[in-house]
């Protein structure tokens, strides 16, 4: 008998094309047809904003080693016995602020799910039957290790691993590539692999962030004295450490000024989302924003570069309480460009990320 869970469906018709080998026995299992396929990975997101729901999706991302590398003996008390107690509750009712309530899951699954399903059209009409285009999440639903079991059913014997982080960090990128990496122990026939790095400086990316700016600011009646790029943070010993994140925000920033045509003073790079005690990269978005309007800067734009969708720290962190920072101190307006999300110009970007890294597999 053909195991389920090592390759296939209990009969071994893991799908409608399968077959037998040549030549093999009568009783051997059918194997599917070769197909290369692409997942991509975003961070993930809670089943739901009740407190059980947000305490076991906290769990698993506040326990992730990449994002919290304090020794367990140390962080697993505060985090079970502290953290777990009250954040739940806070974080569940800023996730009920966002929730699409009508699909039943947060902005950042459905806005995964027009993605993928936009680049899976855009990689069929050019490979077509040839490529088997899914998501997953780091953490919570639907796992890496689930996909990337259905994957090897349908017949992937190539996987293209797609994070989509447009810059890279440990916390991020090398997190969910240790998942896929871990989920690949349980193949007993494990596919080729390939993992996509880091795009902030490919031109489409930078053209499809610039293409946004360009139709936010076009919407408006009064153009904002300053962009404010606003990245996630992440501890400043980590650029120390040799984490690359920071550099790379920068550059993102300078060649999105640079796409644009604008000078200096028009454009600023600043970090959000601190937690903890340790220093974090600098400027504090929320900070930042409250020192432009204190410097006469009324007008404002924000924009988050480090999101490929737009999820609880746009919608909510930047939307809610990084825009009463700046009117708190004076400011005026304030407006949010919102992530490329499904963006049709983003998805082609996805695509020629992707399209590249498929060399020597298709086309």
């Amino acid at each position: 008998m053909f195991d389920s869970k090592q390759g296939g469906s209990k009969d071994g018709l893991s799908s409608a094309t399968a077959q037998r080998p040549a030549h093999a026995p009568a009783d051997h299992p059918k194997i599917p047809a070769e197909k290369v396929g692409i997942l991509l990975a975003n961070l993930g997101t809670p089943d739901n904003y009740d407190y059980w729901s947000m305490r076991r999706y906290l769990n698993e991302f506040l326990s992730d080693k990449r994002v919290i590398d304090y020794s367990p003996w140390i962080w697993q008390p505060i985090l079970q016995l502290v953290v777990l107690t009250k954040r739940p509750f806070s974080s569940g009712e800023a996730y009920k602020s966002i929730w699409n309530h009508e699909a039943g899951e947060s902005p950042l699954m459905t806005i995964t799910k027009s993605q993928t399903q936009k680049v899976r059209e855009a990689l069929e009409a050019s490979f077509g039957s040839e490529v088997v285009v899914d998501f997953c999440m780091r953490y919570g639903s639907p796992s890496t290790r689930s996909k990337v079991r259905e994957m090897v059913d349908k017949g992937c014997r190539k996987i293209l691993f797609f994070p989509l982080y447009p810059q890279y960090s440990g916390a991020t990128s090398a997190t969910a590539n240790d998942h896929f990496f871990r989920a690949l122990m349980d193949e007993k026939w494990q596919p080729q692999v390939r993992t996509v790095p880091a795009y902030f400086d490919r031109p489409a990316y930078i053209d499809a962030l610039a293409a946004s700016v360009e139709r936010g600011y076009a919407a408006l009646e009064h153009k904002p004295d300053v962009l404010v790029c606003s990245y996630h943070g992440v501890p400043t010993r980590y650029l120390t450490e040799g984490d690359p994140y920071h550099c790379q925000c920068l550059k993102t920033t300078r060649l999105l000024k640079e796409r644009l045509g604008w000078a200096d003073d028009r454009i600023t790079t600043t970090f959000q989302s601190r937690f903890g005690p340790e220093e974090w990269l600098q400027p504090y978005t929320v900070e930042e924003v409250a020192r432009l309007a204190e410097r006469g800067k009324k007008r404002i734009a924000v924009i988050a570069p480090a999101f490929s969708a737009d999820c609880i720290e746009t919608l909510e962190e930047i939307n809610e309480e990084i825009r009463e920072s700046f009117e708190e101190a004076g400011g005026e307006e304030f407006t949010y460009i919102p992530c490329l999300n499904d963006d049709d110009q983003h998805i082609e970007a996805l695509c020629d990320v992707i399209r590249a890294h498929l060399c020597g597999w298709l086309g």
